[in-house]
C-alpha cells in the first residue's frame, strides 16, 4: 500500500524536533527549543565539554532538538535515542524557523542547493530535505521548490545506494553504515539483490521520486526522476514473468509521463534509449505468454535517439539499449512456415510449453530443436549451396542466439543444429546474428555484442561452417573485407548492431 501522508519521507523522531522548532516563530517566544542537524559525524557528551563522558556517536544528518547553550556548546535532545547531551555549536545546524514570507524555505533550499553539490554529505543533505518537507506550506511542496527537495532526497539516496552497491561496500560499517542508518531515519527504504560475481546491488525504491512526479517539476526533473524510478540494475532477477511483465508496464507508463519534446537533447537520448530498452522487454514477456508483443515500438524509439548527441556517459546505457532491442527486433515477425523449395521450416509445439522448429528435406524431417524462447522463422537465411541455415532464437529477454543447421554427410538425415551464444558465459545482454553467407558455402558472417560477467565486447566475425570456429574478427565491420562484399543487404538495413 503506498503511503499517504506526505511526511513520509521523514522519520517520526525528526518530524517531532521539526514541528518543535516550528512552534516559536515570534519573538516574544522563547528561543528553545529550536530543531538542529548534525553537519559532522561528531559525538553527544554528557556535559559541556570535550573530555566528558561519550553519550552516544552522532551521524551526520540526524535530527536534534537544541534545548539551552552554554558557552560554544548546544545543549541537545535525541528522541531517536531518548537521550539528552551536550555537542559543539559548529557541529550542529540551527534550522531556520518557519515564517509568513517563505524565508525559512528559501534559506533551507539555498542549504540544500550547496549540500548537493557535495559528495559525502548525502546525511546532512536528507536532513534539509526533510526539514524543507516538514516547514513548507502545501503550496510550496505542489511548486517548484517541492519538486527540488524532493529531488535531492532522492538523489542523495541514490547516491548512498550506489554506494552501498561497491563490491567492496560494506555497509554494516563506517560512514556507510552512518548514511544509511540517518536515511532509514527518515524513512527512506532500500532494497538489495544479488548482481554478478557476489556482489550486492542496493537500490532506493523510489517515493520521493514518484512524490516529486506530481508537483510542479521542470521537463529535467521529471526525467530525472523517471529514469531514476525505471533503474534496469535494479530490477529485481528473482521476479516471476508475470511480475516482470507488471513491473516493465509500470516503467512505461513512468517513462510516458514524460514529454521527449521539451528536453535538451542528451536528456531527450537518455529518455529514449530507457523507453526503447523497456519496450523491447516488454515484447519479449507479451510474446512469451503468447499474446503479441511486437518491436516495432522498441525499434521506434531506438531509432529517433540522436547518436551526435550522446555524451561520453551515455556509451554504456546506449550500448545496452542496442542489445535489448536488437535481441528483440525479430519478435511480431511470427510465421508458422518458411519454404525454400527442398527444405521447409516448420514451428510445432513442444512438451510442457515448449517451441519446436523441424527442418524438413523432401517431406522428412531432418532435424528438430525446441526452446522455451521465441524462434523467428522470418530471420531464417539459407545459402546459396544449400547446405547451411541461419535462425535466430531468443531464450530470454536481452539474450538473442543464433541456431546454424548444417548438412554433413554421413550423418543419419544429413544434418545437425548448433547453437551460437553472444559468449560464452552466465547470460547478461547480448545478441549473435547471421551477417551474411559467403561465396563457396564454406563459411559464414556473424556479428556478436554482449555484456555479461562484468565484460563487453562487439566483435564482426568470419566464421568456418566446417567447426563454426573463427577465423577473422574485428571491432569494426568496415575493416574487414568480407563484410564489405558479403554482408547481408538485409542485415546491413536493419541491425542495431550497426550504429
Amino acid at each position: 500500500m503506498r503511503r499517504i501522508a506526505l511526511i513520509v519521507v521523514a522519520a517520526a523522531a525528526a518530524a517531532v524536533v521539526m514541528t518543535k522548532a516550528e512552534a516559536a516563530p515570534s519573538a516574544e517566544l522563547p528561543a528553545f527549543p529550536r530543531a538542529g542537524l548534525v553537519v559532522q559525524d561528531s559525538p553527544l557528551r554528557g556535559a559541556p565539554r570535550d573530555t566528558a563522558s561519550l553519550q552516544a556517536q552522532m551521524g551526520r544528518g540526524e535530527a536534534l532538538e537544541i534545548r539551552a547553550e552554554r558557552g560554544d556548546h548546544w545543549q541537545v535532545w535525541d528522541y531517536r535515542r531518548e537521550r539528552g547531551g551536550w555537542m559543539r555549536k559548529g557541529q550542529v545546524l540551527v534550522v531556520p524557523r518557519a515564517d509568513s514570507n517563505g524565508g525559512a524555505s528559501a534559506e533551507l533550499l539555498a542549504q540544500l542547493r550547496l549540500s548537493r553539490q557535495q559528495w559525502g554529505t548525502e546525511g546532512l543533505g536528507l536532513g534539509l530535505a526533510a526539514a524543507y518537507v516538514q516547514l513548507a506550506t502545501p503550496a510550496e511542496m505542489a511548486g517548484p521548490g517541492g519538486a527540488e527537495a524532493l529531488e535531492a532526497m532522492g538523489m542523495f539516496a541514490e547516491r548512498i545506494a550506489d554506494r552501498a552497491s561497491l563490491r567492496d561496500a560494506k555497509p554494516t560499517e563506517g560512514q556507510l553504515a552512518a548514511q544509511m542508518d540517518v536515511a532509514a531515519r527518515y524513512g527512506l527504504k532500500f532494497e538489495s539483490f544479488d548482481a554478478e560475481e557476489g556482489r550486492v546491488q542496493v537500490c532506493y525504491e523510489g517515493e520521493a521520486f514518484r512524490r516529486m512526479l506530481v508537483t510542479a517539476a521542470t521537463p529535467e526533473q521529471r526525467v530525472r526522476a523517471a529514469l531514476a524510478l525505471t533503474r534496469p540494475d535494479c530490477l529485481n532477477p528473482r521476479a516471476t514473468p508475470r511480475e516482470a511483465e507488471a513491473r516493465d508496464q509500470w516503467r512505461q507508463q513512468v517513462l510516458a509521463q514524460v514529454d521527449a519534446a521539451s528536453l535538451p537533447a542528451h536528456w531527450r537520448n537518455r529518455l529514449q534509449m530507457r523507453r526503447a530498452s523497456v519496450a523491447a522487454s516488454l515484447a519479449f514477456a507479451q510474446a512469451r505468454r503468447g499474446a503479441g508483443g511486437e518491436a516495432v515500438p522498441a525499434l521506434a524509439e531506438f531509432a529517433s535517439i540522436a547518436p551526435t548527441e550522446l555524451t561520453e556517459d551515455d556509451q554504456t546505457a546506449y550500448a545496452d539499449a542496442a542489445m535489448r532491442v536488437n535481441a528483440a527486433r525479430w519478435l511480431g515477425t511470427g510465421v508458422a512456415t518458411r519454404d525454400f523449395g527442398s527444405l521447409q521450416l516448420a514451428l510445432q509445439p513442444g512438451a510442457d510449453g515448449e517451441r519446436c522448429v523441424e527442418l524438413k528435406e523432401g517431406g522428412k524431417v531432418v532435424a528438430r530443436r525446441c526452446s522455451y524462447g521465441q524462434i523467428a522463422l522470418a530471420s531464417a537465411s539459407l545459402n546459396r549451396e544449400g547446405r547451411a541455415l541461419a535462425l535466430a532464437a531468443q531464450p530470454l529477454d536481452g539474450w538473442r542466439e543464433l541456431w546454424v543447421f548444417l548438412k554433413e554427410a554421413g550423418r543419419n538425415g544429413g544434418w545437425r543444429v548448433e547453437v551460437m551464444p553472444p559468449a560464452p558465459a552466465q547470460p547478461g545482454l547480448g545478441v549473435a546474428e547471421f551477417a551474411g553467407w559467403v561465396p563457396g558455402g564454406a563459411q559464414m558472417l556473424l556479428a556478436r555484442e554482449f555484456r555479461a560477467e562484468g565484460k563487453y565486447r562487439r566483435s564482426f566475425e568470419v566464421v568456418s561452417l566446417a567447426n563454426l570456429a573463427t577465423e577473422r574478427q574485428s571491432s569494426e565491420p568496415a575493416l574487414m573485407g568480407a563484410f564489405q562484399r558479403w554482408s547481408d543487404p538485409a542485415w546491413r538495413g536493419s541491425s542495431p548492431i550497426r550504429r
